[in-house]
């Protein structure tokens, strides 16, 4: 059953607009393609890169309108509008320059006046619209708010972007009729049927400004869902930033009480803790690192254990038990030195005699596991049950890691009261990535 010479259009449109809305979403997928919808200052490199990007599957598009009368493909007004509405005129006029291409060869002579034409009549409206966000709100939808937009241009006296770019196409499209039944379609192409009504010319350019507001919206939402993403980003980098910052005041307090219990019954001893406590604070200070290797957290924790076996003396053992592999894993910094605080502070301060410490790590499963266990005083269960939420040092921990690795991260305090605790980190296991600095 054949189609109308009105159905057979009819379709055409359809399938142009979906054509249109394909190659659209393909392109935006490309990470290249995307950053330079990103930025609104485009190196000529990312210009000419967008304008071929665009330009040659649109003229493969008039080709295959040529050799296969698959009108739907070409898009020859509305791709070299809508590359010179994003990236300029003369990315608008390359884009022009290609889809003409292969009409040239068929004869259609007017085809590279007009698509060049409609390349800088895209980037003359870039150029002129003083804000180019007034560009990416161009939408399909412009037709439900377009009484508002008219009215509000009336009222104010002024230009309204949004009509300025919805008449653009409207005027291009009716041009290209003018200039088709003028002169011929084998001189240019056009959508037409013969006797065509006002309704029929309506749809025609209907069409058309959906064939370039559709990419436009297309593109603009992955340039709000990249914008998104950035600020995520921003926003996870403060919040373990500020999670961070939050260790050093804790640990600094309980070391200046130490001293000062030291100044009066040890006044060497509370000096040698303050020159090594002035160290490491200048060490910290220094680094802005989020992320540090295993191998670097080790060597600050060398450090403040230098503190912690002044304060103790002989009496406080230190073990490692470190497999040589899990040296250069990244960790997050500063995330041994509260667990192997909280042994201390907690395990031996009611201990009676000496105590030990000891820090294990291993790779297991796509995992690093950090463990450090104490002989101390252990905790009861009701304690276990919050200390990932009460304090500073365990919780601190536990939420760096919550926004560090999502689901991906857990802690596990085992205890027997009177006999010691283990505190169990497991992390996926990363040997190489970048460091987040603030």
């Amino acid at each position: 059953m054949f189609l109308t010479a009105a159905q057979f259009l009819l379709t055409t449109l359809v399938v142009k607009i979906t054509i249109v809305a394909a190659l659209a979403t393909i392109l935006v997928r490309y990470h290249r393609f995307r950053h330079i919808l990103i930025s609104e200052r485009r190196a000529w490199p990312e210009r000419l890169m967008f304008a071929f990007s665009l330009g040659v599957p649109l003229a493969a598009g008039v080709a295959s309108r040529l050799l296969l009368n698959y009108d739907a493909a070409d898009l020859t007004l509305e791709g070299a509008f809508l590359a010179g509405l994003i990236a300029g005129p003369y990315a608008g006029a390359i884009v022009g320059l290609l889809v003409a291409a292969p009409a040239l060869l068929a004869h259609e002579f007017i085809a590279l006046f007009f698509a060049v034409g409609c390349g800088f009549a895209g980037g003359g409206l870039r150029e002129a619209c003083p804000n180019k966000e007034h560009i990416w709100h161009f939408s399909p939808f412009v037709f439900t708010k377009l009484h508002r937009h008219i009215w509000r241009m009336v009222r104010n006296v002024k230009f309204d972007w949004a009509v300025i770019l919805l008449l653009a196409p409207v005027a291009l499209e009716l041009l290209r009729q003018t200039l088709g039944w003028r002169f011929g379609q084998e001189r240019l192409f056009f959508l037409h049927i013969d006797n065509m009504s006002a309704g029929w010319m309506f749809l025609v350019v209907l069409t058309t400004v959906l064939c370039v507001a559709t990419p436009i919206k297309i593109w603009n939402n992955a340039r709000i869902e990249h914008r998104l993403e950035e600020q995520e980003k921003l926003l996870l980098t403060a919040r373990v930033e500020a999670l961070a910052s939050q260790i050093n005041p804790h640990f600094l307090f309980n070391t200046l009480t130490s001293i000062q219990s030291l100044i009066r019954t040890n006044p060497e001893t509370a000096r040698t803790v303050v020159v090594k406590l002035s160290g490491l604070l200048r060490r910290l200070l220094r680094s802005r690192d989020h992320f540090v290797t295993l191998r670097e957290e080790l060597e600050s924790i060398d450090e403040y254990l230098d503190i912690e076996v002044i304060r103790f003396g002989p009496q406080l053992k230190v073990e490692k038990q470190i497999s040589p592999d899990t040296l250069d894993v990244i960790v997050p910094s500063m995330i041994l030195q509260p667990l192997i605080e909280n042994s201390i502070k907690h395990g031996f301060s009611r201990k009676v005699g000496g105590g030990r410490i000891v820090v294990r790590s291993v790779r297991q499963n796509g995992h690093a596991i950090i463990e450090v266990e104490d002989d101390g005083m252990g905790m009861t269960e009701e304690r276990m049950n919050t200390a990932l939420t009460d304090g500073i040092g365990l919780s601190n921990v536990n939420e760096r890691l919550s926004v560090i690795y999502g689901a991906a991260y857990r802690v596990r305090i085992t205890s027997v009261p009177n006999l010691g605790t283990i505190i169990r980190l497991e992390i996926p296991d990363m040997v190489s990535a970048e460091r987040v600095t603030a």
